[in-house]
């Protein structure tokens, strides 16, 4: 399933999300639940969400037979979450 999911994305969805900065990076397909982290300009972007279920998951859906549904994993990088002790750091004055 996860080829025919990458299929779809390098046909529909990738180029859409390149004219955007962005791009797609799949996690796995378990359970016919597809995951996956949106990348580069998209990644972080307030309309990740609405990217998700207009273009991603409409695509995907309606293309690859078994799928179920498909899930937006937002991990936390390292660098932000450095930042951010930082930050707590100096408002704590430590």
């Amino acid at each position: 399933m996860l080829e025919q999911i990458e299929q779809v994305l390098d046909a529909r969805v990738r180029p859409q999300l390149a004219l955007h900065g962005g791009g797609i990076q799949s996690l796995d397909c378990e359970g016919g639940v597809y995951r996956f982290r949106l990348l580069g300009q998209c990644a972080g972007c307030a309309a990740a969400d609405l990217t998700t279920e207009l273009l991603i998951q409409e695509e995907l859906l309606q293309a690859v037979p078994g799928l179920i549904g498909v899930e937006l994993v937002c991990p936390v990088s390292d660098e932000l979450l450095r930042q951010a002790r930082s930050i707590l750091s100096q408002s704590h004055g430590g």
